[in-house]
């Protein structure tokens, strides 16, 4: 039995592509804030909607979808309720697999995980790391239950803040660039829709030419950079307004406020 400890967006996606994977609904708990929103769930999905206690009780996984800023109230709605047994997966930012295990019975196993937002079309990238008493076993689970919405990579927890800056928030990034590109062909007289299909027709294509090829994205960038041509003339303007440097500084300033999320 798995369960979704604050089922919002994130947890709702989470949900949905483990159902879509092939679970039964009936081996799905979820919890929620709002009472609408658990009759929502329900309706939608088919899963029972339980609190907490109940959740900790039944559950060999507990999947925490919390913000940071509640999983402390939930760690402690939860210690009395748990065993050794179960296995703890922490999908908020910021927050370290030592302040969880601290707060539940002795050698409860923790993963820690940052994903995205792009789980909700089944192509997140999904960072995990092991608490002090998660084992190898408890990491394959963790990846088993991931890897139908996305990619599921091992890390050190060293590394968590610096992956939640980067692929945490990267898609975010992504957007603001795509937001200013669509403005660029509008100033140049596009229609804003043909100019919005065009961008994201790019960036599909350009992402799947990175994946697929192997290549460095040093060479696909020179591959469409003549010499004296437009692309180089674009590419000289972005360096010299410091866009590497200042996309370098952004996701450095992402890593230090995940820390602070961390109490780190």
């Amino acid at each position: 039995m798995i369960a979704i400890l604050g089922a919002g967006k994130m947890g709702e996606a989470l949900l949905s592509g483990v159902l879509r994977a092939g679970r039964r609904p009936s081996d799905l708990l979820v919890t929620v804030r709002r009472e609408e929103r658990g009759a929502m769930l329900r309706q939608r999905y088919g899963v029972e909607v339980v609190t907490n206690a109940e959740a900790a009780r039944a559950a060999d996984t507990l999947v925490l979808a919390v913000k940071p800023q509640d999983m402390g109230t939930l760690l402690g709605e939860l210690k009395d309720h748990m065993t050794a047994g179960r296995l703890v997966i922490s999908m908020a930012a910021g927050i370290p697999t030592a302040f969880v295990e601290e707060r539940l019975p002795p050698d409860v196993p923790v993963v820690r995980v940052m994903s995205n937002t792009p789980v909700h079309v089944d192509e997140a990238m999904s960072v995990i790391s092991a608490g002090t008493h998660a084992t190898e076993e408890h990491l394959k689970l963790t990846e088993e239950l991931l890897s139908p919405v996305g990619k599921v990579l091992r890390i050190p927890e060293s590394l968590q803040d610096a992956a939640t800056a980067l692929s945490g928030s990267g898609p975010a990034y992504f957007y603001y660039l795509v937001e200013a590109m669509v403005d660029a062909g509008i100033l140049l007289g596009m229609p804003r829709a043909a100019a919005l299909e065009m961008v994201i027709q790019s960036a599909v294509g350009a992402a799947v030419m990175l994946r697929d090829s192997g290549d460095h994205p040093v060479m696909l960038r020179e591959a469409v950079t003549s010499p004296a041509g437009t692309t180089i003339s674009a590419i000289r303007e972005l360096e010299r307004h410091g866009v590497r440097a200042a996309v370098i500084e952004a996701i450095e300033a992402a890593r230090d406020r995940g820390r602070e999320l961390g109490g780190g």
